[in-house]
């Protein structure tokens, strides 16, 4: 069986607060997912049934979320921008979300960041 995750990488250097981060990735993960359920529905079901398994990472700043975005592309990841009311200005790139989709292509990819 094709195991799958969803991934969600979050910037560190906005100093966002914990309750921020979470928002940011629940936008992401909700995005990722709606993504992916037009593009690959046969993913999100097979996901479902694995318990939704997602993982938090970290990067240090937009440079390298976006050098990580364009790796991902094949497996249509999606940017979270800020409406900018609250902790950073508005339209600032926070996070990204990707899948679910296979693991063993995801970790690939991801395998040198850190947990958040």
């Amino acid at each position: 069986m094709i195991e799958l995750k969803q991934i969600l990488i979050v910037r560190t250097d906005l100093k966002m607060g914990k309750g921020k981060v979470a928002a940011q990735c629940c936008h992401a993960s909700i995005e990722a997912y709606e993504t992916t359920k037009k593009k690959n529905p046969e993913y999100t079901e097979l996901w479902k049934e694995q318990g939704m398994p997602k993982v938090v990472l970290k990067v240090k700043d937009e440079i390298e979320l976006m050098q990580i975005y364009e790796k991902l592309k094949k497996y249509n990841p999606v940017l979270i921008k800020d409406a900018g009311k609250t902790q950073v200005e508005p339209n600032t790139i926070t996070c990204l979300g990707v899948g679910p989709a296979p693991s063993k292509y995801l970790d690939k990819i991801t395998k040198n960041l850190k947990l958040l």
